[in-house]
């Protein structure tokens, strides 16, 4: 493509000098307000217009660098609620209706609806083979389509991962029964053993899920269909429930875990030095380095989540993606560009994001400690949410179901059995 500067675009290389980034970037706008060509983007509060001065700084000197380099293009950046669910589906519809945004950023957990419907432009020609090659292998079933197109870039993630003070607990427990019984020591000693969410609200079914899907369990079929409480993964299901419900029942964790529904309540209870271990995520190592004295933080060390055996494992991963959804090859050249220079890579080492490719991890200085090495490897058997419209539902059925039998209110398998039902109900009625 020439290249043609517009009139602004070549005052400015007349100038001989950059303008300011205030100047390039406005609260809808990166660029020149006159650059003949504009691509619309939509993102997420949390870097270019982050309300963290320091965060908002970087990436705005990520994003005058790239403009710079392509003057003729304007990108009209478009804020997204904090309403995930309910942005993301008006997202889609805005999408299939031709209205959508060029470029956007999509949750990972609803990627596989965005695929399904057929509004995703295919990147593959701007990645090369072995830097798809390099993805961990759930982030690269999750971007590419049927044919083997990458329509995606998920361009960071996170994991769940057991931080344990190795003063109570110096060797990690590589199974739940291993796990049971070094919590149950620490609670003969005065701790509480091990800390996790349980309480009605996301994090209770996305952290407790590794346990499930070690165990060979599945949520829904490839019709996006419940079936997590059939067959096969119905004696799953009930094994990693029961492995939830003896760690209550046997004193390894205390029953106040139905009540705890926020991650805070983790790192507090390390300051306080009440807990032996918890189910966390793995931004919490840092947090937990800020809050610890230096003596204190040495003694916590994090490791893989334990499974029903030592070899099968899982752990739920999140994060975000960036796809294009429009159909001009030079937009969709743009929004692959943008992903490469700003935020698959860059973008993680400044936010302290998990990258999702292995090599990204040796590239970067923020990356470097063993803590990464540990993320790494963990994510290997990462897993996603199922990008199925009916997750939501199902997932608020597990936190239901979990705080019943956890409580004692309810037996696991009358509890799975309601929960499946209301989950196959909501299913039908979409």
């Amino acid at each position: 493509m020439t290249l043609r500067l517009s009139a602004s675009a070549a005052a400015i290389a007349l100038s001989g000098g950059p303008l300011a980034a205030q100047d390039l970037i406005t609260r809808d706008r990166v660029g020149l307000p006159d650059a003949p060509n504009a691509m619309s983007f939509r993102l997420t509060a949390y870097d270019l217009y982050s309300s963290d001065p320091e965060m908002r700084a970087a990436f705005e000197a990520l994003f005058t660098e790239f403009i710079e380099a392509r003057p003729d293009w304007r990108i009209e950046t478009q804020l997204a609620t904090d309403n995930i669910g309910e942005e993301q589906a008006r997202m889609l519809e805005q999408a299939r209706a031709g209205r959508g945004p060029d470029c956007a950023m999509i949750d990972s957990s609803q990627l596989a609806t965005f695929k399904a419907a057929g509004v995703l432009s295919p990147m593959t020609e701007h990645w090369s083979a072995e830097e798809i090659d390099d993805l961990f292998p759930f982030v690269r079933e999750a971007v590419t389509d049927e044919a083997g197109n990458l329509v995606a870039w998920w361009w960071f993630t996170d994991l769940r991962v057991l931080y344990r003070d190795t003063t109570v607990v110096p060797e990690a427990p590589q199974t739940w029964e291993e796990l049971e019984a070094a919590a149950v020591g620490a609670s003969e000693a005065g701790l509480e053993g091990l800390l996790f969410n349980g309480a009605r609200w996301e994090g209770t079914t996305f952290d407790w899920l590794g346990n499930f899907w070690a165990a060979g369990g599945q949520l829904v079929d490839e019709n996006g269909r419940p079936v997590f409480g059939e067959g096969e993964n119905r004696g799953a299901f009930l094994e990693a429930l029961g492995y939830y419900q003896s760690l209550v029942e046997s004193g390894a964790a205390p029953g106040r875990v139905t009540t705890i529904n926020n991650y805070d309540e983790f790192n507090a209870a390390a300051a306080a030095g009440t807990a032996a271990m918890f189910v966390g995520g793995n931004w919490q190592y840092g947090q937990l380095r800020n809050t610890l004295s230096e003596e204190r933080f040495a003694d916590w060390a994090v490791s893989e989540l334990p499974g029903p055996t030592a070899e099968d494992r899982a752990t739920g991963t999140g994060g975000w993606t960036i796809a294009a959804l429009s159909d001009d090859p030079e937009k969709v050249q743009l929004c692959a560009e943008m992903v490469k220079a700003i935020y698959s890579g860059a973008g993680n080492a400044v936010q302290g994001l998990l990258p999702t490719s292995m090599a990204q991890y040796e590239v970067y200085d923020a990356f470097e400690g063993p803590q990464f090495d540990l993320f790494a490897e963990a994510l290997v058997n990462g897993r996603p949410r199922p990008g199925a419209a009916i997750y939501p539902e199902i997932s608020n059925q597990i936190q239901i179901l979990m705080g019943d039998v956890l409580s004692g209110a309810a037996e696991p398998e009358a509890a799975l059995d309601a929960a499946f039902e209301a989950s196959l109900e909501a299913w039908e009625r979409l």
